[in-house]
């Protein structure tokens, strides 16, 4: 599959990057943010962020927020498509696209969350994209836009060169609510990371990119949007992460179980796990229940792999999901899983 993508142009600085809600339109809910994350965005990339009618519309129609999405793919002087933050619905856009342009006229496209069920639908055209970049979570709140995310950023939209995927050291769950003035300036609580946690056969596993949202890679599936042999993924390095819901270990391996019984993960030779969040603004565990929280997580969705594809090599810990510092990774792209010396790159090409 990873020969058959179409991987898209990078932007130029000066080129207008579309920003829209193809979700839940956070920038209309909670405009400070969002106007401090587009100012960042032009600081960080140099590119010109242009608003479609939805993208400030809490409650617009999934025909509506699906014709903006196709105005954008279809504009020859939008370079790239930035996704404002996820939800919950976007499973209903997805019938209303038009797969002509964004074949036609390939572009960047980078989100996170519900906007699993884009980049399905993208791969599913033959075009590569980026799983990260939530303007409301990780450019708007706080004050700066973490390292890890703006050297991705800039990898994904401009530059496309290799990098190391690293640890930043820290991570919050969630930040300060964004109705919160300090949210303008401050970060959520942040706390040390563990190590990535290395399981499997100690090999590098070289491979393109394929996954998301476990929660919204199960909607893809019931929906029968994946309706291809999964030998399709024959080599490759799959990406899960869990969203805020927090479901309990148990519903996230029986979601990966799905995952084992529709043929997946035999066909991968890698799997990178994110971090997962433990805890959110109604609730937060203490520091020792926050851990075996995480733990448990780690051992239900080792062990299911194991169970369908022993030889798979693992890492989990890694943070590309729902908590920040961010990585925004390659989705269709080429990523190298190194468990022998304990690295992993990513080609933003």
């Amino acid at each position: 599959m990873a020969s058959t993508l179409l991987h898209p142009s990078k932007a130029e600085p000066g080129d207008q990057i579309a920003v829209l809600s193809p979700s839940f339109a956070a920038a209309g809910a909670f405009p400070a943010i969002h106007e401090q994350a587009m100012r960042r965005l032009t600081e960080v990339t140099g590119l010109v962020p242009v608003e479609f009618p939805t993208t400030r519309a809490v409650g617009a129609s999934p025909q509506a927020r699906a014709a903006d999405l196709n105005a954008a793919f279809r504009d020859p002087a939008i370079r790239a498509v930035l996704a404002v933050i996820g939800g919950d619905d976007q499973i209903t856009v997805i019938p209303h696209l038009d797969p002509e342009p964004v074949r036609r006229d390939p572009k960047p496209f980078l989100g996170t969350s519900d906007n699993t069920n884009l980049h399905q639908w993208l791969w599913s055209n033959g075009v590569a994209s980026f799983y990260g970049g939530s303007s409301q979570v990780h450019l708007g709140p706080g004050p700066g836009v973490d390292d890890v995310h703006a050297r991705s950023l800039r990898a994904a939209l401009l530059t496309g060169e290799t990098l190391d995927i690293n640890d930043p050291g820290e991570s919050e769950d969630v930040g300060v609510l964004w109705d919160d003035p300090l949210a303008l300036t401050s970060f959520g609580e942040r706390e040390p990371t563990d190590p990535w946690s290395w399981h499997g056969p100690a090999r590098a596993v070289t491979g393109s990119t394929w996954g998301g949202c476990l929660e919204v890679l199960e909607w893809v599936l019931a929906a029968g949007r994946f309706p291809v042999d999964p030998m399709v993924l024959r080599g490759g390095v799959l990406l899960i992460e869990t969203s805020e819901e927090l479901l309990p270990a148990r519903n996230v391996g029986w979601i990966v179980r799905g995952l084992g019984e529709r043929g997946i993960l035999a066909a991968v030779d890698a799997v990178l796990v994110a971090r997962p969040p433990v805890s959110d603004h109604a609730h937060r565990p203490d520091p020792d229940e926050r851990q075996r929280l995480r733990d448990e997580q780690r051992e239900v969705v080792v062990q299911t792999i194991a169970r369908y594809s022993p030889d798979a090599t693992v890492c989990v810990g890694v943070p590309f999901g729902h908590t920040r510092p961010q990585w925004i990774l390659p989705h269709g792209g080429i990523v190298t899983v190194d468990a022998v010396n304990r690295r992993i790159s990513a080609d933003y090409s």
